[in-house]
């Protein structure tokens, strides 16, 4: 019964947002067992990601009303499931893998669970993210890295987006955390992940961040600029959240680290050019590229592999001679509207719509 209950939950999860497919060990079963009870297990495979009240969910499974609001209050207190709070009616859904039971477990993660995360990812869920990556997340450039005579829509400007949100809320970053947790933290800064919207409050609602000011944000998003992290939003217009990645740490640019052509697999619309006259071969870009896409020629110049290069500006931005810079592609890419059609999106990407 258990083994069953937790292997229809994976299923369940695998036909959510970037997936979460079988291994031949077995790990993501050892996951969900340190997350989840059979009884949770059970409830969340009742629900969905239409949120309900308590008192339907209790109808609907003709269950005590009070003790089905009770374990749901439970179940998403331990990151379980999300919530959508209106005065004093809470609605409960199902949330995916990621993002969802990954990062709402951050005040919660601990070595253990570090440590079966990182066996996951090296199993199976690199190439989920690869297959997903490009409705998941998409990477604006850093705004300086721009020419100011190409016009730059609100989407693709990290400050437009915080400018945007009635409301910004910043949380630590849990792949940071859980390298750290593994004894292979970088050192750049963790406070660099916003949230808004729903999701926003859903952190704050939990305790897993802060609500910040606009000022505050820009502060942050330079910070993290400055350390060399790269800008990516969720894969829509109006986004859920925007992180600030390492390829050391992050799971979205270590999995693409891992392939040869990481610019098949993003939302990209920049592409870095270097200046071979200007270029003095100082060599401070290199370490900027979170994707390994620079080298030095036979003459001591940068030299871009535009295969791996995903437009992000960083290189650009250290160059002291202003050899690098970024380039419109010629072919621009609109993200969808907001989150439900990037769900969609990635549902069609995946073959489930």
């Amino acid at each position: 019964m258990s083994q069953d209950v937790f292997r229809l939950l994976q299923q369940y999860l695998d036909r959510l947002s970037l997936g979460f497919p079988p291994t031949e060990s077995g790990v993501e079963i050892e996951i969900l067992r340190k997350l989840f009870t059979e009884r949770d297990a059970a409830l969340f495979l009742a629900l969905s990601p239409r949120l309900e009240i308590p008192a339907d969910v209790a109808t609907r499974l003709n269950r005590d009303t009070v003790e089905t609001a009770e374990h749901l209050r439970d179940m998403a207190s331990r990151g379980l499931l999300f919530t959508l709070r209106k005065g004093d009616v809470v609605k409960y859904g199902t949330i995916p893998f990621v993002h969802g039971l990954f990062e709402f477990h951050l005040n919660r993660l601990d070595r253990e669970f570090s440590e079966l995360l990182e066996r996951y990812f090296h199993e199976a869920f690199n190439d989920a993210i690869t297959r997903g990556a490009a409705a998941f997340l998409r990477t604006v450039p850093v705004r300086e890295s721009l020419d100011v005579s190409h016009h730059v829509a609100a989407y693709e400007d990290a400050v437009e987006i915080l400018r945007g949100q009635p409301r910004i809320v910043v949380a630590e970053c849990i792949c940071r955390k859980q390298q750290s947790l593994l004894g292979k933290g970088c050192g750049k800064p963790r406070e660099a992940c916003f949230m808004f919207g729903s999701m926003g409050q859903y952190y704050l609602d939990h305790g897993l961040g802060r609500e910040v000011g606009l000022e505050e944000a820009v502060r942050l998003l330079k910070e993290a600029q400055d350390a060399g992290l790269v800008t990516q939003p969720a894969t829509a217009q109006n986004p859920g959240g925007m992180c600030n990645c390492c390829g050391d740490c992050c799971s979205v640019l270590r999995a693409l680290r891992l392939h040869s052509k990481p610019v098949e697999m993003v939302f990209s619309n920049h592409y870095a050019g270097v200046d071979p006259d200007a270029c003095t071969g100082c060599g401070a870009c290199l370490q900027r590229c979170q994707m390994t896409a620079i080298t030095m020629d036979e003459y001591e110049r940068a030299r871009i592999d535009r295969d791996r290069c995903i437009g992000c500006g960083l290189c650009a931005t250290a160059c002291p001679v202003e050899a690098l810079r970024l380039f419109p592609k010629e072919e621009q890419r609109v993200p969808p509207p907001g989150t439900m059609e990037q769900m969609l999106n990635m549902a069609r990407l995946r073959g489930l719509a």
